[in-house]
């Protein structure tokens, strides 16, 4: 199911829309056996957030679509390039990276708020994520998005998902992020019950974050990250995440358009 003109322009307005059913079983079913691949099989960039002798556990890994074939075969073949395309307005779609994030039952840790694009190897306003989850997310775990943050002007320090601080390594380079917790009354915050299938896509620059998982239900979600036309590759100073590419990157300043973030879609 493509995004209508009014999801577009929600997707325009407020940086992040909420997209159902895009997703038939078939590739859900992929996907989940991708996660528990990847849960058996960690790559080089997993990490555990919950700390040891804490309840739950928050699970994070990225960068695994060329070593885990059902993540791949997704992300190539299924409808999602297609759709990051119409909301884009892009003619191309490069495939970026994938970052799956589970929270098992009982984990207290948040995902802190922040936005993506600072810790990016691109620069340009044609970058977007989609937030794919494998099971219900209740309105009260889902990921929370600052409406129309995307568009403030403001590029926020990187924090680590650890402790939730800023990442020194940053901390000259960006505004620090304001603490949207004590202000919530102030913005117009988004956030959706969603179930397998649904969607949400998001801005490279909009505000999001999450609460733990107080359910009984698993929360797994697989992050499908793109580019467009005017995404260009960059380099900086200090912390990046993911790490730029070991081969296969494009010149600095050149489109993303490369072995290590292939066009996977064109109009």
């Amino acid at each position: 199911m493509m995004p209508s003109d009014a999801e577009i322009e929600a997707y325009r307005a407020d940086g992040a829309v909420c997209l159902r059913g895009v997703l038939a079983p078939e590739w859900l079913a992929l996907l989940a056996d991708g996660v528990e691949r990847n849960l058996r099989e960690p790559g080089p960039f997993a990490k555990r957030y919950t700390p040891d002798g804490r309840p739950g556990m928050f699970f994070g890994d990225y960068c695994n679509w060329q070593r885990i074939p059902e993540y791949e075969a997704v992300l190539r073949r299924s409808p999602l390039a297609a759709v990051a395309g119409r909301l884009m307005g892009s003619s191309k779609v490069n495939l970026f990276h994938e970052h799956v994030l589970v929270k098992e039952p009982g984990t207290e840790e948040r995902t802190p708020w922040h936005h993506d694009q600072p810790y990016y190897v691109v620069d340009g306003a044609d970058v977007m994520s989609m937030w794919i989850p494998l099971d219900p997310v209740a309105r009260e775990i889902s990921l929370e998005f600052v409406a129309g943050s995307h568009r403030s002007g403001h590029w926020y320090t990187p924090r680590r998902f650890a402790d939730g601080n800023d990442h020194p390594a940053q901390q000259r380079n960006f505004t620090p992020v304001p603490d949207i917790e004590a202000e919530r009354d102030r913005h117009r915050i988004l956030g959706w019950a969603l179930e397998p299938g649904d969607l949400v896509a998001f801005h490279g620059l909009a505000l999001h974050g999450a609460p733990g998982n107080s359910t009984g239900v698993r929360r797994r979600i697989v992050s499908a990250r793109w580019t467009g036309d005017d995404a260009r590759y960059v380099l900086r100073e200090g912390f990046m995440s993911p790490p730029p590419p070991a081969t296969g990157a494009p010149e600095v300043g050149a489109p993303m358009d490369s072995p290590a973030f292939p066009v996977v879609w064109r109009a």
